[in-house]
Parts: C-alpha cells; structure tokens; sequence
C-alpha cells in the first residue's frame, strides 16, 4: 500500500494533543511496519521531529493559510505521489481528494455543540468556524472515520447519524518516557520551587474549566494545613491573576507557579514532582494527560463526564466539574486520606497498561487494509 497521511502542523515548535497524537502514531508504524510505503505530508517548522526511512517520506508542502494547505495543497501533492488511501488526521479533510480513498481522524465534534461565548481566542473560534462548515460535507465521502474513545464514538454515530461500521474507535497510547523513574530527574525545579504540588494542565478554552480549578484551589487553602503550591501549564501569569481577582481571590496568587508553556521532554518529571494532577475539564474526548500522569505514579482528580471516566477507569478519583467544591473536597481527600491516595496511584499505574502506541500503530494497520482491500474488491 501507499499510505498518505497528513501531519499538518507537526514540525511547529509548540505542539498541542492531535500533533502529538499524529506525531506518536508516525513513529510507531515507522518502527513496526517496512512492508507498505507511507508519505507524510507536512508544513513547514523549526521543530523537524520526524526523518525519512526507507519506506517513510516526509513531504514538506508550503501554503500561506491552513484552508488552502489542506483544499488545495494536500490533495495535489497526495495525487502526486499516487496514494492509495489518504488518512487526515485534525478533524478535517479536503472536500475534493481526486478520487483518493479517504481515512479521517475526528477527535470530537465540539464544533456542532453550541459555542461558550466566553471564549475570545480568535485562533480557536476561526477553527471552530473552518471545521463547522467543512466537516458536513466530508463525512459522507469518508471510507472510515476514526474516533478515540466510546464516548465519542456514540456521539458521533448520534448527532451525524451515521452508520455504525463507518466509525471506528482507536485509543490513544502515552509515550514509555512517562514513568515512576521521571522523579529521578529534577526538571521540574525550572517551574516550581519543591515537589509535591498540584499540577494544573489548561488553556484559555472554557472546556478546560479553569475559573472553577481557580476557585477550588482558594477553597483548598482555606482548609489545608499543608497549603500545597499550583503549578499551571499553558496559561500566562496576566491571564490566572485576571480570573483570581475577578473571583475576589487575588491573593492566592502567591501560591501559584504559572511558567506558561511546559516542554514535552521536561512533562515526566512535572508529573512525577506533583502531588496529583488535577485534569477538570468540562469535556474530553480522551484525556493524554492522564495516561501520561498515571504512568508516572501521581494520582489524578478527573471529571465524571465525557471520555474521562472511560480512560482513567472506574477506581479513578472522580468529580463533578461544575462544582468547585467537589473538586476541593477531592483535593483535601487526597491530602488526608494516606490509604486513598496510594490506592489512586496504584490502580492509575494498571490503568495504564491497557494503553500504548504500538497497540495504535496495530489497529491503525489493520483499518488501512481493510479500507485497501474494500476499495480493491478484495475480501479480509
């Protein structure tokens, strides 16, 4: 087979989830399979994280604007190289792919949900925008769609009303670098003072649900004895002080570490230097973060909706993300219950045995030539 897949935004120097997501699974098929031939079709980045192999070529296409890369380019240089499925993997595709056979990735579907009207990123709401017009019109062209978790799976099937076998649920995997040994490494000193912290991954998207992780922080103070330092990812020091005295609680931000973005070679030792990691969000649809927590033996607090009880599993310590003060009450659990919390850290270190990119790369594999077969009138 000659598979093309798009890794659009891989070789940019700040990767957020699908570019690792997409990222992981090239790696792992480039290790596991020499028998088919992949084209891997990029922009242009400072970040070059992926080289060629005998049978893995990486295919720089330069275009001013995502919409023209993904309509114009890709399909051009993906008939160029005369593929034989083509996989897109951020959520959309070309609406015209010269009669390619096309795989599509589609982590979710937020963009058919009604928009938070508090978010004011431009980047985000133009994204939301592109995915809600162009989606519709792919779907029905797409030999398979390939979602990440059954949460997402049924909401797909649901609102697109499709049929079943069309969408396939493949899980995500976590990298092997996350593991109990990343305490050894003292990374995590570049961010914060001393371990045993809580570690907030967030950004300005409602769904993170950072105004409600604030208020429950201010709550836990006012009930620990310990007073455990944050530690925020990904959000600017301007951006959490903002919140905190619109909340009235401007003067807990003396307790609070916010170095921005967190690079993915210094996250094993963040995790493994925290206490727990506070993962809150109002919606996921698989949740890296906290597979890569759990590998590294730091217990989660994790909200009971959408994807996230599904992947952290049914002894995951669960709370309600619209309640700050279930998440509190968890925090201070975690701090007072000794049995509880070594409990939480062992079933999140078996949880994660059920997860990796080689079983991805395997399934991945196997839907190509099912789809090649399919096209080719072939029977597996």
């Amino acid at each position: 087979m000659r598979i093309g897949i798009e890794a659009q935004r891989v070789f940019r120097k700040n990767k957020h989830g699908m570019d690792y997501v997409v990222l992981q699974e090239i790696r792992e098929l480039q290790k596991t399979d020499t028998d088919n031939e992949y084209f891997v079709y990029v922009k242009p980045g400072e970040d070059v994280c992926l080289t060629e192999t005998a049978n893995v070529h990486i295919r720089t296409v330069g275009c001013p604007s995502y919409p023209l890369w993904e309509q114009y380019a890709l399909p051009r240089a993906a008939k160029r190289d005369k593929v034989d499925i083509l996989h897109c993997t951020s959520n959309t595709a070309p609406i015209f792919t010269k009669g390619i056979p096309l795989i599509l990735t589609l982590h979710d579907i937020i963009f058919l949900e009604p928009r938070d009207k508090k978010n004011k990123s431009l980047y985000q709401n133009m994204g939301w925008l592109y995915r809600r017009l162009v989606v519709p019109k792919i779907i029905g062209k797409c030999r398979r769609i390939i979602t990440v978790s059954d949460f997402e799976r049924e909401n797909i099937l649901n609102k697109l009303q499709l049929p079943a076998e069309q969408v396939t649920r493949i899980y995500n995997g976590y990298n092997e670098w996350f593991a109990p040994e990343a305490e050894q490494d003292d990374a995590y000193s570049k961010y914060i003072g001393e371990r045993g912290y809580f570690f907030f991954l967030g950004n300005t998207d409602p769904k993170k649900n950072t105004e409600r992780t604030l208020v429950a922080y201010a709550k836990y103070l006012e009930q620990s004895d310990i007073k455990r330092k944050l530690l925020v990812a990904d959000l600017s020091t301007e951006y959490i002080d903002g919140i905190l005295k619109a909340k009235g609680i401007g003067h807990i931000m003396s307790h609070i570490s916010a170095p921005g973005y967190i690079v993915n070679t210094d996250l094993p030792s963040v995790y493994a230097g925290a206490f727990a990691f506070l993962y809150t969000s109002l919606r996921e649809s698989f949740g890296i973060p906290l597979l890569e927590a759990m590998a590294c033996d730091t217990p989660v607090i994790t909200s009971n909706s959408s994807s996230m009880p599904e992947i952290a599993g049914p002894d995951a310590a669960l709370i309600n993300p619209g309640n700050s003060d279930d998440i509190a009450a968890m925090m201070l659990k975690m701090e007072n219950d000794k049995a509880f919390y070594e409990n939480q850290k062992h079933a999140g270190r078996e949880r994660t045995r059920l997860f990796s990119w080689n079983k991805t790369a395997s399934e991945l594999l196997l839907l190509y030539k099912n789809v090649y077969d399919e096209t080719n009138g072939m029977k597996r």
